[in-house]
């Protein structure tokens, strides 16, 4: 790419609205981490913050939704909302590094977990402890939900996620390592590499 022939922004903007919630979000994969996050679930806000941060993706999430029922169908629509925009702001994916991986620590949690800008959405989520899924984080976000974001966001972005959990008792530092480390994860497989010329991939579209 020639100072003549600047690199398209790789930008995004996109809403929701249902009967259960409104989303409004904006993404920058090239960014610097910054993020303005209100999905009125603070423990949701706080690791989509730790995923902006990490990813290097300067994102605005404002969401409102039926927490008084549940904060399922909040959490759920904004992380399709976010899978939606990271699919469009990628492009054609040309000149990416197409995968990423990470091993993340929080005290005694740790997590891998492994990114393929593939196109081919898929999920494999491991190693949670028995009854993660039933814990309540924060007053409003049970462990259940981790694993729903990722499959909500790998099937609307296309991407191929593979999220371990090794080690963790601790429902919070269990679920933030998970965000940190598919961020980590995400900020390798979307940078651009210049060595990279069109997709990367013997098909040649991703």
């Amino acid at each position: 790419m020639t100072a003549e022939t600047p690199a398209a922004a790789r930008t995004a903007r996109r809403t929701r609205s249902t009967s259960e919630s409104t989303i409004e979000l904006e993404l920058n994969l090239d960014g610097t981490g910054q993020s303005h996050i209100d999905t009125s679930v603070p423990f949701f806000d706080h690791l989509l913050t730790a995923f902006a941060k990490h990813s290097l993706t300067d994102l605005t999430v404002r969401a409102s939704g039926d927490i008084h029922i549940d904060a399922h169908h909040t959490v759920e629509d904004v992380a399709i909302v976010l899978g939606q925009a990271i699919r469009e702001a990628l492009g054609d994916k040309s000149g990416i590094s197409r995968y990423g991986d990470a091993l993340v620590p929080l005290d005694e949690a740790l997590v891998q977990a492994v990114v393929d800008i593939s196109g081919r959405p898929y999920l494999v989520h491991e190693g949670e402890p028995a009854g993660y899924e039933h814990h309540l984080i924060g007053g409003h976000f049970t462990g259940s939900l981790v694993r729903h974001v990722f499959e909500a966001i790998a099937y609307n972005a296309a991407l191929t996620v593979h999220v371990r959990v090794i080690s963790g008792r601790d429902p919070h530092h269990i679920a933030e390592a998970e965000f940190k480390a598919f961020a980590r994860a995400f900020r390798q497989a979307k940078s651009l590499d210049p060595l990279v010329l069109g997709v990367p991939s013997t098909k040649g579209a991703l």
